[in-house]
């Protein structure tokens, strides 16, 4: 969410560093570039092109082993972790009746991210909310399934308010961002459904499309069969209506989604959309 915001830009044009600690996401910012999944940032680089990376940005030998690359980068951010004076999260889910943001993750940045630092900020798109604690134990396994393949992501964290007087860890302050930044104007359209989405990036990894151009074709945040649905109205319709019309239609991505969310068919409903609102010729628009 901090991407969609590209809150690293705006942070570094302030003189403020900001250091991504997702090990994907901290190959990508080294290489200055987008992420290029949801969910595994940067799938597409080999591990040869990360220890070329590394040798060139960090000054490491070349030519490295996956595992000590992954141990150059634990080093790198332990110490970052230390100094940092804020940290920032998103949200996996929001729950209602307790006042949580919960996180879910396989490396446990997260976690040192809001132990360390005096303040914690959490950023989490509104439609992250849901009513009740009880409704985790549907939704976490769902998200965890579908991403990766697991039972369960390595650490799933509940966030409730900064620490306790009784507590050693966590930040003083702790702040929880609603970010809207366009999802009413999808809860107004025939394509509200598509913020029923938990982004665990199924649908992108049984795209033909996808998996043909890559993620960074999409010029856009989200990406894939999801990403074609939502962005045209987070964005603008028409500068990204084409998104939509890039699809073979197949049904792949319905047919995976864990919330049962109809994309393909939205994917036709923003075609009429974009016939209906922008100024299309007489022979397309027949």
């Amino acid at each position: 969410v901090t991407e969609e915001l590209h809150l690293n830009s705006f942070l570094a044009d302030n003189n403020i560093e900001s250091i991504e600690t997702d090990l994907g996401e901290y190959i990508q910012q080294l290489d200055g570039e987008p992420p290029y999944h949801i969910v595994t940032p940067a799938m597409h680089k080999s591990k040869e092109d990360i220890a070329a990376l590394f040798h060139d940005k960090l000054g490491v030998p070349p030519n490295l082993s996956p595992k000590e690359l992954t141990l150059i980068a634990r080093e790198k951010l332990r110490q970052k972790y230390i100094e940092a004076e804020v940290g920032i999260t998103g949200g996996n889910f929001l729950i209602a009746d307790i006042g949580a943001v919960c996180v879910t993750e396989n490396e446990g940045n997260a976690r040192l991210t809001t132990a360390f630092p005096p303040v914690h900020i959490a950023i989490v798109g509104i439609e992250k909310l849901l009513p009740s604690i009880n409704d985790l134990a549907l939704f976490w396994p769902l998200l965890s399934t579908y991403g990766t393949g697991q039972k369960l992501t390595v650490y799933n964290s509940i966030f409730t308010g900064p620490k306790q007087s009784k507590e050693t860890d966590g930040p003083k302050e702790m702040y929880v961002i609603l970010l809207d930044n366009g999802r009413t104007n999808l809860l107004r359209k025939e394509v509200r459904e598509s913020m029923y989405c938990i982004r665990c990036g199924a649908c992108l990894n049984v795209c033909p499309v996808y998996k043909n151009i890559g993620g960074h074709s999409y010029d856009t945040t989200y990406s894939g069969p999801i990403g074609s649905v939502i962005t045209p109205h987070l964005k603008g319709m028409y500068e990204f209506n084409h998104l939509s019309h890039a699809s073979s239609l197949c049904g792949a991505c319905t047919a995976t989604c864990p919330v049962n969310i109809n994309i393909h068919g939205m994917l036709l409903k923003n075609r009429h959309i974009a016939v209906n609102e922008l100024r299309v010729d007489i022979k397309e628009k027949a």
